[in-house]
């Protein structure tokens, strides 16, 4: 299943961030720490070019540390390019934001040559928070549901910085499945464009591989199950989850493995790697390549019967 959730205001956004993107100096991209591949929209990343760019890794509470490092050391390798790893509740850390913009931006950020910054994040990623607290005040709406922010705002800092809020922006087309699936159990997603059976499945599958220790510690297993199917099914028993003839609801016993991902009550862990997300789009790559080349002989195959 290739998941795909793109409502309207976010085509027009992705419209509006292209004409404004020209008069802007400097990029603040927020990313989910626990996904910073999949969470990162490709499109921005066109759209971006050579502009200076700080990409902020937030919910560092609910991601595996180490891997939170590998990933601002291989983000960083690009050029123009700084990370700051944060949790909503570091306010002091995410406040470090406007040293940086001034840093980058040397040039500007005096009274008659103000920073102009642009904040782009996917859909329930913090970006509305981060506003909130480098402005002092309650300017972004905030809640637990992705595409809350439905327009573009302005936002005058008091150290001659102004933000451009954009709505959370996903792409149209999630061409890699596994980020699908990623954006699906980390939230960004709504529950209703998805489906949680195939999603538990997935992270199942990758906490077995990954982060057997922590679903030992958390289901309080005495052995690790050698599958996700035995492992939901385990969950399934352990939580009262149970239909007609003692089966197991996997619809249910799905929904919790999701929620208890996404709270962190089974521990902080990074769903994708950096190898791994190189390894899975160098696959989409000869697959993309592959399907170009059979229309191309389809083509010719074509004109040749006319």
């Amino acid at each position: 299943m290739l998941i795909q959730w793109y409502p309207g205001h976010m085509h027009k956004a992705s419209k509006e961030i292209q004409k404004v993107l020209p008069q802007i100096d400097l990029i603040i991209e927020v990313l989910d720490a626990r996904i910073p591949f999949s969470s990162q929209n490709p499109m921005l990343s066109k759209l971006r070019g050579q502009k200076p760019c700080i990409r902020v890794l937030t919910k560092t509470d609910l991601a595996d540390p180490l891997m939170t490092q590998c990933w601002q050391d291989y983000l960083e390798r690009e050029g123009g390019v700084k990370t700051l790893a944060v949790t909503m509740w570091q306010a002091d850390k995410i406040k470090q934001i406007t040293a940086l913009c001034h840093k980058m931006i040397p040039e500007k950020g005096s009274n008659d040559k103000l920073i102009k910054a642009m904040v782009m994040g996917i859909p329930n990623v913090g970006k509305s928070t981060l506003i909130n607290i480098l402005a002092d005040r309650i300017i972004a709406k905030t809640g637990n549901e992705p595409a809350v922010t439905k327009r573009q705002q302005r936002i005058k800092l008091d150290d001659n910085i102004v933000l451009s809020d954009t709505p959370g922006v996903l792409w149209g087309n999630v061409e890699n499945k596994n980020s699908g699936y990623r954006l699906a159990a980390t939230g960004a997603i709504k529950d209703t464009a998805m489906e949680h059976t195939d999603v538990a499945f997935f992270v199942a599958e990758y906490l077995l591989e990954f982060y057997p220790q922590l679903l030992k510690q958390r289901y309080q297993l005495e052995q690790v199950p050698n599958n996700e199917s035995d492992l939901m099914e385990v969950i399934g028993r352990k939580r009262g989850c149970l239909r007609s003839g003692k089966q197991v609801d996997m619809d249910k016993t799905s929904k919790i493995l999701i929620a208890e991902l996404r709270s962190g009550v089974i521990g902080a862990v990074s769903l994708e790697k950096p190898e791994m997300m190189e390894q899975e789009m160098n696959q989409l790559a000869l697959i993309k390549e592959r399907k170009s080349a059979k229309k191309s002989v389809r083509k010719q195959k074509w004109r040749e019967s006319r």
